[in-house]
């Protein structure tokens, strides 16, 4: 048996109110959509109040606040009653580090001697667990009378630990405190003391062994049981890369579940493709929403762009200028404590080395110039050593690193090192160092430098390149004869930077750079604008055009900006915010949104024009491309958000269900939707089989796919193009915008109308 592939999925976020019950009542609209998956976040049993799922405390458990295994079981029946199967995100790399996480709370009571010790990822060898929780120093508190023990517990701030079993003898508290296995530290110390692996720089998510059996049995024993007992067909693991091995633990999930669909979030940079012989179907789609945003953005225009940007706000530097000085950044502060950690790892790595003599700075300096020249999210070398792509790899980056160093003999062992791990001690720091390297790259690209380089946002998408925003039809038509019919497509998530359609009317900007240079000149002569730094202006030029005519979009971009500048971290920090240069930063978006209303300029229309034509062709690309589509909750109508959590906000279900009812481009695009899906149902061999092929020029952007003697061909034509030049055949879907814009949909046989096409 082959892995069932699904026509499309339905993406949905529960929590916050939606639970299996509100689910089920929408599976009658979900299915009439022509879905044959729902897709769910995760829904294992999570801290109190959790908005997302990810921070899950308990794996074996399925979430009370959802409706627990008794409703889980009944949402699974109805969907299977209405022809829907279940794909679960599962979290393999994480869990809560919460006391509300019943193995960890045991591990606070027991430390090493708990059943679960070993189950996290915690360095025991450098003493008690670390816990950065305090808001103020331990000394202070203590002498404030902060702490108090009560029922063999350690008590503050309405938060209690568990004490040692024992220990609870004496009224000293900074000698009680001494005895546990834990340690409170003030919660600045992350950066300097933590003692377990976190998921990126989130100190309240701890990573877990699941390359230990026991551990992988342990966290998976729930989900095998969901599987084989058919309530879910297939799982979608989340952040695959944090793991410790991923090929191992993919061969290790297939073996307990052959033949179940296994999809895994990898953001796979440049040209990188998955490593040979990965036991999964194929990625959750970040890399085809990044064709789809190349493809209809052109160079001319993007030139264009970038020349006005570069005027407006006196940015000279290039991305990957800005990408290096976040990664150092970010290595300086929010991963200082992986950067120091790796360092003694390394240190441990070389002991009795006879090619360098390392010190703590020269240790620390080289592991620094690793991770800062690494191109991707990781390499995956083993205790065999590297294969032939990441030793080629490693290779380059040493030689890349190498060249920024006064001395280079601790990094070209500890690339020696990381090529041919030949102790535990030499595995334990390779392990860690690919782990840290995709979260650096995480944290500095997409979290640091896409919101501080801010020339084109479409280009600054989770998974995508700022400085290759663009693409040549040739190479296009590679990445798309290169993905598998079990690929996802993904436009919009709960992790989009912007939605799919939010990024449509970005792209416009490419098409239009003098209109979106106009509106920031009209920005520029608004009082509003007086404090406001030329970057920010224009970033919120852009965020303003994103969210216009939105629900409540001056609250939700003033929320917005506050997070966007301080992941930028340049002007305002999470930990130290510059609230009032936020407050005028949010202030300025309010007064375009408000300039815009009534009648709104010429340039702001012509940008909202050619964005239509955008939205349905960037549907058109996610529904007939290689791969299968993802519908995220709501997208079938018009999906205007920003960065998470604005993204993850419920859609109005009600709504959904009288779209037909309306008459605009969000009713256009539900009735596209469901054509195409219907389409896909039944032309699944044409879709599997075919091959593609990129066409973009002046006149406009398509993909041909083609079998045999068929043709289905989508097209963008742009005003002013020339003629007709689509073959004969049957046109399925058909518009023409206000601005002169024509989107086509046409199935063709070969021998009518033009040969070449």
């Amino acid at each position: 048996m082959t892995p069932r592939i699904p026509t499309a999925t339905s993406r949905i976020q529960l929590r916050e109110g939606f639970d299996f019950a509100a689910l089920s009542e929408r599976l009658d609209q979900i299915a009439d959509l022509g879905v044959t998956h729902l897709y769910l976040s995760p829904i294992f049993t999570a801290t109190e109040g959790s908005t997302h799922g990810y921070d899950i405390t308990d794996p074996s458990e399925i979430d009370p606040a959802l409706g627990g295994r008794r409703g889980f079981d009944r949402l699974a029946r109805q969907a299977q009653a209405k022809g829907l199967g279940i794909i679960l995100d599962i979290v393999p790399n994480h869990t809560a580090f919460s006391v509300q996480n019943p193995w960890l709370a045991d591990v606070l009571a027991h430390g090493r001697s708990s059943m679960r010790a070993r189950h996290f990822d915690i360095d025991w060898q450098a003493g008690p667990l670390v816990l950065p929780w305090l808001p103020e120093p331990f000394e202070k508190m203590l002498l404030g009378g902060a702490f108090k023990v009560r029922d063999g517990q350690w008590q503050f701030n309405g938060m209690s630990l568990p004490l040692s079993p024992g220990s609870d003898t004496t009224s000293d508290l900074r000698a009680l405190h001494e005895a546990q296995n834990w340690r409170l530290v003030h919660y600045a110390m992350e950066r300097d003391s933590i003692t377990h692996r976190r998921f990126f720089n989130v100190t309240d998510l701890i990573g877990m062994r699941v390359e230990d059996q026991r551990v992988f049995d342990d966290t998976h024993a729930l989900i095998i049981d969901l599987v084989r007992g058919g309530q879910v067909q297939g799982l979608r693991v989340d952040h695959v890369d944090g793991l410790a091995d991923p090929a191992g633990y993919l061969d290790r999930l297939a073996r307990a579940l052959p033949v179940t669909p296994i999809w895994i979030e990898k953001i796979l940079t440049g040209d990188e493709i998955l490593p040979e012989g990965w036991q999964t179907v194929g990625t959750t789609g970040y890399e085809a929403g990044r064709l789809i945003s190349r493809m209809l953005t052109p160079q001319a225009g993007l030139d264009d762009l970038d020349g006005i940007w570069r005027e407006a706000t006196g940015e000279t530097s290039d991305f990957h200028s800005a990408l290096i000085r976040a990664k150092h950044d970010v290595l300086d502060n929010e991963l200082a404590a992986e950067r120091r950690q790796l360092a003694q790892m390394a240190g441990q790595a070389m002991a009795g080395s006879v090619e360098a003599e390392p010190g703590p700075e020269m240790l620390r300096e080289a592991v620094t110039a690793l991770l800062v020249a690494m191109p991707c999210y990781r390499s995956y070398v083993i205790r065999d050593g590297a294969g032939e792509h990441d030793r080629a790899m490693i290779g380059r980056v040493a030689d890349e690193a190498a060249a920024t160093l006064r001395h280079d003999e601790v990094l070209r062992a500890l690339a020696a090192i990381w090529t041919d791990p030949a102790n535990h001690a030499q595995m334990d720091f390779v392990t860690r160092l690919q782990q840290v390297s995709g979260a650096l790259l995480a944290k500095a690209q997409e979290d640091t430098a896409g919101f501080r380089w801010t020339r084109y946002l479409p280009g600054n998408e989770v998974g995508a390149e700022p400085d290759e925003a663009t693409v040549t039809a040739e190479d296009a038509t590679k990445t798309l004869n290169r993905r598998r019919p079990g690929d996802m497509v993904l436009t919009s998530s709960h992790d989009s930077k912007r939605s799919e359609d939010a990024r449509a009317r970005l792209i416009a900007a490419s098409h239009l750079p003098q209109d979106l240079g106009a509106l920031d000149q009209a920005a520029a002569a608004m009082s509003a604008a007086k404090d406001v730094p030329p970057a920010w202006r224009w970033y919120m030029v852009q965020s303003a055009l994103a969210l216009h005519g939105a629900d409540e979009a001056p609250e939700r971009l003033a929320r917005h900006v506050q997070k966007a500048m301080r992941e930028a971290k340049e002007d305002s920090f999470w930990t130290n915010p510059d609230e009032a240069l936020e407050e005028r930063v949010a202030a300025l978006g309010a007064a375009l949104l408000a300039e815009w209303e009534g009648t709104p300029p010429e340039a702001l229309t012509r940008l909202l024009d050619r964005s239509q034509a955008l939205v349905l062709m960037q549907l058109l690309l996610k529904m007939i491309m290689p791969g299968f589509p993802d519908i995220y909750q709501g997208t079938q109508d018009l999906f205007l958000a920003l960065t998470d959590p604005d993204n993850r906000r419920p859609p109005d279900w009600d709504g959904l269900a009288m779209i037909g009812d309306r008459d605009d481009l969000g009713s256009l695009k539900a009735q596209w939707t469901r054509s195409l899906l219907q389409m896909r149902q039944a032309e699944a061999d044409l879709l599997r089989d075919a091959t593609s092929e990129a066409r973009i020029d002046a006149a406009g952007v398509s993909l041909i796919r083609r079998l045999d003697s068929r043709r289905l061909i989508a097209r963008l034509d742009l005003p002013d193009a020339p003629g007709d030049d689509l073959p004969q055949g049957e046109t399925l879907l058909d518009w023409t915008g206000p601005d002169g814009c024509r989107v086509r949909l046409v199935d063709a046989k070969s021998g009518r109308g033009r040969a070449d096409i």
